[in-house]
This record gives C-alpha cells, sequence and structure tokens, in this order.
C-alpha cells in the first residue's frame, strides 16, 4: 500500500465542484484506426509497465492519513479503453468537440484513474486517440505513463520474446489494515521529525543555512500571495463543461525567434501567450495599460534518478504575462528577464517547503493549504511547457502525427495553456470553460497572429545591423 504524496494528495483535495483535476492529450496517427481487440491486446501486453493504471485509490476512515494504492481486484480494460467514430466528415472541429466532452466528465474515483479514447472517422484516413489520467497519479514528464508504453520507436518492432506473466492482484486490503497503515504513517511523523534535530545538532552549520534559505524561500512565496493576482473575465466560476483548441506550431521557428531576440524557447512561448492574451482581453473590453497577469508556471524537481517515476515532483512558481507591452520585442525582454530573476530566486523552493510542511497536516487543514497552490489570488492562469521526445513515435505501426497537450482548470481559473513539442512541431492546447469561454476558437486564431507577429519581428532583428 503505497501512499501518496502530499503534492499528489492535494491534487485529489483541489477536485471539486467544477474542477476536474485530470490532464492528458489528443494524439492525432496517420492510417487506419486499428481494431478495437488489437488495440486493447496491445495495451494489456505493457500494463505491466505501468502497475499503477490497475490500482485503485483506498481512503483510510477517520482521516488517519493520506489515501492509499492498491490493487484493484475488479480492474477491466475494457471500461478504461473507449471507442467510438466522429460523424461525417471527420473534421478536427469535431474531433475537439468530442475532446470537449470527454474531459468535462470526472474520472470515478473508486477504479483506477484513467481512460483512453480510440476515436474512428478522423478525415482523411486518419484516427486519434484521446487520453485522460488524473493528476494525482502522474505530472507531465514523469517519463512513464500509459501514453508513452503504449508507442514504439520503430514502424515495425522487433517481436517480444514471451508475454508477460498473467497479472494477479494483492488481496484487496480491510477498513482495519488501511487505517493501521494510516496510524503507522501518523506515529512515523515524530521519528521523521527527531532524525531532522539529530541532523541539526551533529551539522549545525549546514542546517542554519538551510533554515536561512528556507525563511527567505517561504517568504518569497507568501509575498507573491500578498501581492496577489489582478481580476480579469479568466477568473470567475468554473462550472463542468470544457472547450478544447489547439494550435500547431514549428518548433525550428519558435527557436529561430528565440535566437534572434534572446531568451529561451520557453520565455517565446510565455510572449506568445501574452500576446495572445492581450488581443483577447481587448475583445473583451478590458484595457491593458499598466496589466500584467500571473500565471502559474509548474516546474520539475523530478531527479535524473526519479525519471520513469509516477508521481509528481513539481512546484510552482509565478511568471509575469506582461500583457501590456505592445511591442513583441519589448515583451520578450521584459519575459526573459522576469524568467531568468525567477530562476535565481528562491520560490520553487519555497512551493516545495510549503509541500513538504504539509506532509505532517491533519487531513482537513491539508486540504485547506492545498487549495492554495493554484488559487486565484495568486495567479490568473495555468501556462506549462512539456518537452516531448523529437522523433516519431509508432502504435501499432501506424505513426504519431500531432501530440496535443490538455492540462486542467483550477477553481475560478477559466482557461488553462499548455505547449508540448514533439519531433519537431509544437502544439499548444487551450481548455477552457465551456460558458465562461465561448470564445476559445477566436482565442486560438490570436495565438497565430501572436506567432506570426514574433516572426516578423525576428526577422526584421536579423535584418538589422547588429550594434
Amino acid at each position: 500500500m503505497d501512499r501518496l504524496t502530499s503534492i499528489d494528495a492535494g491534487f485529489l483535495a483541489q477536485e471539486r465542484e467544477g474542477s476536474h483535476m485530470h490532464i492528458g492529450s489528443v494524439m492525432l496517427f496517420e492510417g487506419p484506426a486499428p481494431h478495437r481487440e488489437g488495440f486493447i491486446e496491445h495495451i494489456s501486453s505493457r500494463l505491466h509497465l505501468v502497475p499503477r493504471y490497475r490500482q485503485k485509490l483506498a481512503f483510510p476512515r477517520l482521516e488517519l492519513g493520506r489515501p492509499l494504492w492498491v490493487d484493484d481486484p475488479r480492474f477491466n480494460i475494457d471500461y478504461h479503453v473507449r471507442v467510438t467514430a466522429l460523424p461525417e466528415p471527420g473534421s478536427l472541429e469535431q474531433l475537439r468537440l468530442l475532446a470537449g466532452r470527454i474531459f468535462s466528465q470526472r474520472l470515478d474515483r473508486s477504479k483506477p484513474l484513467w481512460e483512453i479514447w480510440l476515436v474512428h472517422g478522423l478525415e482523411p484516413d486518419r484516427f486519434a486517440l484521446i487520453n485522460k489520467t488524473h493528476h494525482c497519479l502522474v505530472d507531465g514528464v514523469s517519463g512513464v505513463d500509459i501514453t508513452t508504453v503504449l508507442f514504439d520507436l520503430d514502424r515495425n518492432p522487433d517481436a517480444v520474446d514471451g508475454a508477460p506473466d498473467p497479472w494477479t492482484p494483492a488481496p484487496e486490503p480491510s477498513d482495519a489494515a488501511i487505517a493501521a497503515q494510516g496510524v503507522a504513517d501518523l506515529v512515523g511523523t515524530p521519528f521523521r521529525l527527531a532524525r531532522d534535530a539529530v541532523t541539526a545538532v551533529t551539522d549545525p552549520g549546514r542546517t542554519l543555512g538551510q533554515a536561512r534559505d528556507a525563511v527567505e524561500a517561504v517568504g518569497e512565496v507568501a509575498a507573491g500571495l500578498v501581492a496577489g493576482a489582478p481580476k480579469t473575465p479568466l477568473n470567475q466560476h468554473c462550472g463542468s463543461h470544457r472547450r478544447v483548441v489547439w494550435i500547431h506550431a514549428d518548433l525550428a521557428e519558435l527557436k529561430a525567434i528565440k535566437n534572434a531576440l534572446g531568451g529561451t524557447v520557453n520565455d517565446v512561448f510565455l510572449n506568445v501567450v501574452s500576446g495572445a492574451l492581450q488581443r483577447w482581453l481587448r475583445s473583451r473590453g478590458v484595457r491593458t495599460e499598466g496589466l500584467e497577469l500571473r500565471g502559474a508556471v509548474p516546474v520539475s524537481v523530478r531527479a535524473e534518478d526519479e525519471r520513469g517515476q509516477l508521481g509528481n515532483r513539481i512546484t510552482i512558481m509565478v511568471g509575469r504575462l506582461p500583457v501590456y507591452a505592445q511591442d513583441p520585442v519589448v515583451r520578450q525582454e521584459i519575459v526573459t528577464d522576469a524568467m531568468k530573476h525567477l530562476k535565481e530566486s528562491k520560490q520553487a523552493l519555497g512551493a516545495e517547503l510549503i509541500a513538504g510542511l504539509q506532509d505532517f497536516a491533519p487531513p482537513t487543514v491539508f486540504a485547506q493549504a492545498s487549495r492554495l497552490n493554484f488559487s486565484p489570488r495568486m495567479y490568473n492562469l495555468l501556462v506549462t511547457n512539456v518537452p516531448g521526445p523529437q522523433f516519431p513515435l509508432y502504435l501499432l505501426g501506424r505513426e504519431l502525427e500531432k501530440l496535443v497537450p490538455v492540462a486542467f482548470l483550477a477553481a475560478e481559473q477559466t482557461l488553462a495553456v499548455a505547449i508540448m513539442s514533439y519531433n519537431g512541431g509544437a502544439d499548444i492546447g487551450l481548455i477552457g470553460d465551456y460558458d465562461a469561454m465561448p470564445d476559445l476558437e477566436e482565442l486560438g486564431a490570436m495565438f497565430e497572429e501572436a506567432i506570426a507577429e514574433l516572426r516578423e519581428a525576428a526577422l526584421s532583428a536579423e535584418a538589422s545591423p547588429r550594434a
């Protein structure tokens, strides 16, 4: 029985009302869709690589600690793998509507927390996969999830010798056993605190330095909470229904913009988000002079030896989105400078320390504290960048053409933006509240305009003689 970390459990605690804490993707493939039986057999043959996908949550009674992962003795892959088809003509617009409906439905907590949909009928002669997984199970850069084990590196991979052994679930623990595990964790807390105290005595110099860094780090996070995010149309009641839109970009083009204007590809992405939101806010009648939005920028703290593990190893920092700056070159300078100082700050350490303190909090206090992680008091929207593989992937001999990331909406946040690079391309996925963001398609076009604006600025910068 593995217990959820405080970060993993935080995503469960934040899921309420219209906030669905699942993430996923829309994947477009060449060629005809595989048959349902062959597709299920393919997934079943690889589930041993991700054992968490055959486990469910177990909740200790009387709130004795955080939930645990236990084998689901009634696991049925037919429940998790769904098959559907688009009506003619099978357009991308119809696929986006379907994705919106799928992401509008909360995952059933009594079962393993994932689904994958095989979508037939995408023209011309293509198919799609739509997957969603609860964020408490996996983060965007964990290295292994249900989608990555589906793929091969070759169109016709060599046959694997032998099939995996049949899966036999561990006996489902009783309520008493689950409660006992919770008590054991609670009893272990003083010993962990005592161990830290011994370290402080034996190495006081190091401990004082760490304490100083910790105080400064938590202070930076607190200052951000006090400053607060500006009130915008992005921050209002969020219902349960969703819209999904995506925009494709060329990764080489984003790198060329970065080379011409400075910064990183992520800085270019944040510039694009700022430029698009500036246009969108003005279309809503909002003045942007002097307005700076705050983006929740997830940062991976996953060590190299932790790659390939499930669960969350991320923390959140506040990224500046200067929607007040009309000149794209000036915006790039502002974003680049802000991100440079953010990386040098102790914000990430502060957020990680606060998450660590939640390990010792009673469940009721923990649930309240975890809701600050994506509070509209701190951020206007989630903005995340996930690097993907820069080589083609294949599913049953069909090449994956596009990989569109889909993030989640926290409470009172009606838009989230994610970008993922794959095989020389970069897809920007927008997810919005269905009622609050009826103009999500128009916002997608504004993202394309912001990219074109930066492209022209980069060409002008390259043509101008350098000082």
